[in-house]
């Protein structure tokens, strides 16, 4: 960050994404000392607010969302910095006053941050505003006065970006969803680069933004011992898991056109699986990071669609603005194989559902049995790494051990760490290094637990049952009896990082749209299953299985497992027989 005055535009100021997560973000990192300390947040929205109504709107937003972080002192220093300028971002009503407006705040060089916290049809014409008034920076080409057509933009046409005041720098964030296909993501990146470098450029995947999901490149590259195994020598199968307690509630109409592989799978999902698989970069720089991640996606094979399940929960279709025919699938299961050295044979399981259970987002690796078994044992499960994103923040290994006082008798204990037992919240930027607070605990899981996997003697027949190991109660303690803190907001560390300029965190355009180049299809065979079986030469369609609302899912997740001889730690809606 420069000297520079910092004014962060937000399009959708009065937004329901703006009063709930953006807000709160800013204010924490603006009580923590973390915003530049000339800093500017300017909402541009259609609503009539003045200034002083803008700041009452924000402060009920945090009071409502984030009412532990708090504090009325703070919010007067923090309310000095926050403006309004109406206007409508579709129309282009607005952008002038806006431009005039942001120039005299700042009064002379400043950086700017644009985020479109708006509904995604609004991205190019965002970009497009800013650049015909010269508002985005760094680009030197003459000035246009009309947006330029398709056919000049596919040229490779920009508008013009460069204005001779400016020598602060330019960057926009966007929200998903990129696109709703490939098709879409292209030419929204066509239109975007149109007017800004893909430097400028930060889409938003608010779970790469939680400390857990940072930590997983930490977890596997600043530690020796578990990279080694990270491969398929070692490893049986890779499983990354969000599920959502919730329905779609007032998200209706926009889930019914999505549906939960758009929703979930483009973005959130093989972000994780990349995270979980990559290849180590050279260094931590954004580019190297990045560069690894759009290898591992393009390494990776196209989907079966018979490799698939798809779902949705029983009354979703009475829904406020939901189809009463709809076949949008709410639940969706994925095996996928990535096809290099690493990871060859080593099938990976995405599975993500609303309605269901629990909510939980964790990544489990899963191990080989050992080639051979000297005790005579009954079937066991075999040794588990748990990355636990959300809520039981942390990691878990399971492994056997023996039961005192038994001849051969094991069963599956736990070693566990949290987040919340070792790391006290950061208040201020120049604190020092966190130091552990205690060691890991190893747990015994009920011996009521399912055991299961290909773990056996020869002499003892094997269990069909899946391993099940139940997640351990989060501590509700720390130490001293206090409660443990929570991790900071994903939106905190995302909007401090673009403040930054470090895009590690930000998924490049040749990643977006290697991810649509794999989801695409699956999304058009469950659209229209007898015409995509046609041209694959597939048997059968995953039909719309119905699953009941609070339930772990449909069975036939647990099945897609199955047939590879795979266990599911998160129960995949429990083994039924």
């Amino acid at each position: 960050m420069t000297d520079n005055p910092t004014t962060i535009v937000i399009f959708g100021g009065s937004g329901d994404l703006t009063q709930r997560k953006l807000a709160p973000a800013l204010f924490s990192l603006h009580r923590k000392g973390r915003l530049p300390k000339k800093t500017n947040i300017v909402g541009f929205s259609r609503t009539p607010f003045s200034h002083q109504q803008y700041r009452d709107h924000l402060r009920q937003g945090v009071q409502g969302f984030a009412p532990e972080g708090f504090d009325a002192t703070a919010w007067a220093s923090f309310a000095e910095h926050l403006y309004y300028s109406p206007g409508d971002s579709g129309t282009g009503e607005g952008y002038q006053s806006l431009k005039t407006f942001v120039e005299k705040l700042e009064s002379g060089p400043a950086n700017r941050v644009y985020y479109c916290a708006t509904a995604p049809t609004l991205f190019g014409p965002i970009a497009q505003a800013l650049g015909r008034l010269g508002m985005a920076g760094g680009i030197r080409d003459s000035e246009l006065s009309t947006p330029l057509g398709p056919e000049a933009l596919a040229k490779g046409a920009r508008l013009s970006t460069f204005d001779s005041r400016d020598s602060g720098w330019r960057r926009i964030v966007l929200e998903k969803p990129f696109g709703s296909d490939l098709a879409s993501a292209q030419e929204l990146n066509r239109v975007l680069h149109s007017v800004f470098d893909e430097s400028q450029l930060y889409r938003m995947d608010h779970f790469l933004g939680k400390e857990t999901a940072q930590n997983i490149l930490f977890f596997r590259f600043a530690n020796s011992m578990f990279e080694p195994l990270w491969n398929r020598n070692y490893v049986d199968n890779i499983q990354v898991t969000v599920f959502e307690a919730e329905g779609v509630g007032h998200r209706g109409g926009y889930y019914d056109q999505a549906g939960v592989l758009r929703d979930m799978f483009q973005n959130h999902l093989l972000q994780l699986l990349c995270l979980v698989t990559m290849e180590p970069p050279a260094s931590f720089d954004a580019e190297a990071v990045r560069n690894e991640k759009a290898k591992l996606l393009s390494a990776i094979a196209p989907v079966a669609l018979s490799d698939t399940v798809r779902g949705q929960y029983r009354g979703y279709r009475g829904s406020p603005r939901v189809a009463p025919d709809s076949q949008t699938a709410t639940y969706g299961a994925l095996k996928l194989h990535i096809d290099n050295w690493r990871w060859q044979g080593v099938p990976c399981y995405l599975r993500s559902g609303k309605s269901l259970s629990a909510k939980t987002s964790q990544i489990d690796v899963v191990f080989r049995c050992p080639p051979h078994i000297m005790f005579r044992l009954p079937p066991f499960g075999p040794n588990l790494l748990s990355l636990r994103i959300q809520p039981d923040e942390g990691i878990h290994l399971s492994f056997q051990a023996k039961v005192p006082e038994s001849s051969e008798e094991t069963r599956a204990v736990e070693m566990v760490f949290r987040y919340g037992d070792y790391f006290a919240e950061r208040e201020h930027a120049n604190l020092p290094p966190l130091v552990p607070r205690a060691s890991a605990s190893t747990q015994v899981a009920p011996p009521s637990v399912p055991q299961a996997s290909a773990c056996t003697s020869a002499r003892v027949p094997q269990a069909s049952a899946c391993m099940q190991v139940p997640p351990s109660p989060r501590a509700e303690r720390g130490k001293g009896g206090e409660v443990p803190p929570s991790l900071p907001d994903a939106y905190e560390r995302l909007l401090l990082d673009v403040l930054r300029g470090d895009a590690s965190l930000f998924p490049r355009k040749d990643a977006i749209e290697s991810a649509w180049r794999l989801i695409d299809p699956i999304v058009q065979g469950w659209a229209s299953p007898d015409l995509a079986l046609r041209s694959l030469g597939e048997a059968g369609a995953p039909p719309l299985a119905i699953y009941d609302p609070g339930s772990p899912g449909p069975i036939d997740a647990d099945d897609l497992l199955a047939r590879n001889g795979s266990c599911c730690p998160t129960g995949c809606g429990g083994y039924r027989t």
